[in-house]
């Protein structure tokens, strides 16, 4: 296998803004704490290591939800160093898609493990444990229900609504059978969806296998799996869910951030509500909104007063789901954690976050853009070699790659210059004619050469 490095600058599928924190643009310093730099961290553990992490409770927690598995000796041993003060986590995220769903899934766990690794080096008297979070509190199933594979779109319907992490695996059963036709009969292909089906049988909810199979992959790299949709970390989480549910200091917090990041001229990427919390139920996830003098649960008859609703978060924390722009604060405070590893768009939101992390009183973590690849396959290689292309050129428009092609291994000119000029002549000679029938008529006879003149221009340029 060969290895390409490219800036990301050079690459133009990626976004403006996601490539200026990348080059470090200076708009964006204030926006984040620490620097991307190995030397960065140790002002993040001097300053994470000031709060109080309840680390006992995270480690039962982590237990429980592993002791079901053929855990990794590995993870035992990263789990076992969480209960030490001078142990940290390095943490990514993602919806729990179809099978993995996309490649970029399995780069970000991979880019947390390594980024673990060179901490360890770096820092020898802590510990660093990669930690993936994999809870499906979200209810937008139609985000994770899919997955594309060999030019193949498989779809899941499970005829169930609310968090997509408490449907059933039972009805996955149809999917599960496409998904062996297309994985071919090689025997790393049977492996792989042997241990899919396995788990995916095994589990009852979508949760629970989603938590197995990231386990399963990544085991033997001491991967520590977290489902964050736990009572017993929401209970740490309740003051701050009262106070944003009470009081709602988000929304201006993250707004006046919002402001001054488009100042500069990054757009905005999660809209803050006055609450930032949804209700969970049997078969739903609603928003939670105040109307009234009293908080109601959207699409449903779930009225609190503002007593109520303070009683209900200390009776069941574990009802109260945060939204995109209070899951990072939930995960930082339940976690003894030092950085955060996502994709453009994901540090894009996090960016809006700084002022929100000051109010609550948690560290605001190092942001690390995940590795991104992509992968070419030996037919592909073999054409671009034909071809003569080179993997620069993947990031060239399509129309000017075959006008290249044409014009270094055609024969003949593709220039088109004498047929255009033999055009004209014949347009020369209509105006000619037209000129001793009407005269006004001479302009619409170089109009219609005009439009004859761009219609093989466009021609040209899509060669």
């Amino acid at each position: 296998m060969k290895i390409y490095k490219l800036p990301y600058p050079k690459i133009p599928l990626f976004a403006t803004g996601d490539i200026k924190y990348i080059i470090e643009d200076p708009a964006l310093r204030p926006f984040y704490k620490f620097p991307v730099t190995l030397a960065a961290f140790q002002n993040a553990i001097d300053d994470k290591s000031k709060e109080r992490t309840d680390l006992s409770t995270l480690v039962e927690v982590l237990k429980a939800q592993h002791s079901r598995l053929n855990i990794g000796k590995l993870v035992v041993d990263n789990i076992e160093k969480l209960s030490l003060d001078n142990t940290f986590t390095v943490v990514t995220a993602h919806q729990p898609s179809l099978f993995t769903g996309p490649l970029y899934y399995i780069f970000k766990i991979v880019s947390a493990i390594k980024l673990a690794s060179q901490l360890t080096a770096a820092y020898p008297d802590s510990n660093f444990v990669p930690v993936f979070i994999s809870s499906g509190e979200d209810h937008d199933f139609e985000e994770v229900n899919h997955l594309h594979l060999f030019g193949k779109k498989l779809t899941w319907e499970s005829g169930e609504s609310g968090p997509v992490g408490n449907m059933k695996t039972a009805s996955l059963g149809p999917i599960l059978q496409d998904l062996k036709a297309i994985m071919g009969e090689s025997e790393a292909a049977k492996a792989l969806y042997e241990l899919i089906e396995r788990i995916h049988v095994k589990n009852a909810t979508y949760a629970d296998a989603a938590f197995e199979l990231a386990h399963e992959l990544f085991k033997d790299e001491g991967l520590v799996v977290l489902n964050t949709n736990e009572a017993r970390l929401k209970r740490l989480f309740a003051p701050i869910i009262k106070e944003e549910i009470l009081t709602q200091p988000s929304q201006q917090l993250v707004n006046q951030t919002i402001a001054k990041l488009e100042a500069v001229g990054f757009p905005s990427q999660a809209t803050p509500r006055e609450i930032n919390f949804f209700y969970m139920g049997d078969q739903f996830r609603e928003r939670i909104v105040e109307e009234g003098g009293v908080f109601r649960v959207l699409n449903t008859k779930l009225v609190f007063s503002r007593e109520e609703m303070e009683a209900e978060i200390d009776a069941h924390p574990e009802r109260f789901s945060p939204n995109v722009v209070m899951r990072p604060i939930y995960q930082e405070r339940i976690l003894p954690n030092l950085a955060y590893i996502g994709g453009g768009g994901e540090l894009a939101y996090w960016l809006e976050r700084k002022a929100q992390f000051e109010h609550f009183g948690l560290n605001f973590p190092v942001l690390v853009r995940r590795n991104s690849a992509m992968w070419i396959d030996a037919g592909s290689a073999k054409r671009m070699e034909k071809l003569n292309m080179s993997v620069d050129d993947l990031w060239s428009d399509t129309n000017e790659l075959v006008r290249k092609y044409l014009n270094e291994n055609a024969e003949s000119d593709f220039s088109l210059q004498a047929e255009k000029a033999a055009n004209k002549a014949i347009f020369e000679k209509i105006a000619e004619k037209t000129d001793k029938v009407d005269q006004s008529l001479v302009k619409t006879v170089w109009a219609e050469h005009s439009k004859a003149e761009k219609a093989s221009n466009n021609w040209r340029q899509g060669w």
